[in-house]
């Protein structure tokens, strides 16, 4: 079954100039054609025959109609379903690819890890390498040789950076790829998923890093499938839909309509095997959110923050107990019903959340006409600022998720305040009970 995703509308052709001392990355109307062809032979039959007017194979459109531009400093995430045009664009950036059709201007030195090896010659070793890039990209021999040691350091790769890179792992490539791109003072970063490769102690230092250059000015263009990461390294983010920019602003904004177009599609191949819902109901409740999305056949009325008295408060202290109150209403007959909520702090990472079918609660079949509540309730352990709540309604009854029918989902369904508790501060995101000991010891160790 082929799911239609969200068209996307064309953008408008504007009048091309170069960036300013404020705009880095000025694209505009960029497009990446291919041709693909049905049998080798046509490859070169097109290749001697189009210009007589005889064409083979069809046009295949990577990227169409993409314009935007990327200022001094910003951090922006693109994101988008595999084949969406997030890899091109990189690379028609970095200028490794030529477009088909636009402009691109970029003001700077770029550096950019868009492939694993990237850049690197296999037989070379990872000294040698470091100093081939350092080259190209026109420092001189005792520029690199200041910055060697600082390369070797965050790489870590020990001995290995006297051994041909061909011989390393790709966790390995990843290493010193990133501190070869971040060691010589880019004024542009194109970073394209190849940091998911190294282990977790890595990933958190390049993030670290990453980080610092942005508070130093850098400018950063990041391609990740980690939703937290975009949202958390990212000020704005662009939307890839078939080759198309299909959304762009904020960074958890573009992240959540990723999301709604991930579970729209899957929402589309299963009520596509199911006989006993009908397709679609439309929203009939009306509940105050920046996005809502699902299938309608379950909606959610209201969400509310209660306190330990059931009544209404948006603002809490430490210690306090939190009630989310989920008022629904069923649209048809339904089994296997399942109602969430989700907690996300002021930048949009999640911090926590529970289904009912997660804590094993199996709720009673649903009638048409149903209305009911789920009230979840936790004691407060956040650290003062405000946060949002998301509240989904679905059909789940496999472990693995692989019947799961969206019903609604609501983003920012509640907001509620945390306020300072001098007696208990929260010096972190989330506070976690922990027992502590403490004994008296004879004689020195």
């Amino acid at each position: 079954m082929t799911v239609s995703a969200p068209e996307i509308a064309p953008q408008e052709t504007t009048p091309f100039s170069p960036p300013t001392d404020d705009v880095v990355i000025r694209v505009r109307n960029v497009g990446k054609m291919y041709r693909i062809y049905d049998h080798p032979q046509d490859r070169l039959k097109h290749m001697l025959l189009w210009r007589f007017g005889r064409h083979y194979g069809r046009e295949f459109w990577a990227l169409r109609n993409v314009s935007f531009e990327v200022r001094r400093g910003e951090t922006v995430g693109i994101i988008g379903r595999n084949g969406s045009g997030k890899s091109t664009l990189l690379q028609i950036i970095a200028g490794t690819l030529a477009p088909t059709e636009g402009e691109v201007q970029v003001k700077g030195r770029v550096a950019a890890l868009l492939e694993l090896g990237s850049g690197f010659n296999p037989e070379f070793t990872g000294r040698e390498n470091v100093y081939l890039n350092g080259a190209i990209l026109g420092l001189s021999r005792e520029e690199i040789d200041a910055r060697f040691d600082d390369i070797a350091a965050f790489a870590d790769i020990g001995e290995f950076i006297d051994q041909p890179v061909k011989v390393y792992s790709s966790g390995m490539y990843a290493r010193l790829a990133f501190a070869v791109a971040v060691s010589f003072d880019p004024d542009i970063l194109i970073v394209d998923e190849i940091l998911s490769v190294g282990d977790i102690a890595f990933q958190q230092r390049c993030a670290a890093r990453i980080r610092q250059m942005r508070d130093n000015g850098l400018t950063l263009l990041f391609v990740s499938h980690a939703p937290n990461d975009v949202k958390s390294l990212c000020q704005r983010a662009l939307l890839l839909v078939h080759g198309g920019i299909f959304f762009q602003g904020g960074a958890e904004e573009a992240v959540d309509k990723y999301y709604n177009i991930v579970r729209e599609e899957m929402n589309a191949v299963a009520l596509a095997q199911e006989h006993q819902l009908p397709r679609y109901i439309p929203f009939q409740t009306s509940v105050k959110s920046r996005l809502r999305y699902g299938s309608g056949h379950v909606q959610i009325e209201q969400v509310s923050t209660l306190d330990e008295n059931n009544h209404p408060s948006q603002v809490f202290r430490f210690g306090d107990l939190i009630v989310v109150e989920v008022l629904f209403r069923s649209f048809v007959d339904v089994d296997h019903f399942s109602c969430s909520f989700l907690v996300r702090d002021s930048t949009g990472i999640d911090l926590f959340g529970t289904t009912t079918f997660d804590e094993k609660i199996r709720l009673p079949p649903l009638s048409r006409g149903t209305i009911g509540k789920v009230h979840f309730s936790f004691v407060n352990h956040l650290r003062i600022g405000g946060f949002g709540i998301s509240v989904a309604l679905n059909r789940v009854s496999c472990h693995d998720y692989s019947d799961n029918i969206l019903f609604d989902q609501v983003d920012s369904a509640a907001v509620f305040s945390v306020i300072p508790d001098p007696d208990r501060p929260v010096h972190y995101k989330v506070h976690v009970p922990v027992a502590v000991r403490y004994e008296v010891c004879d004689g020195v160790i």
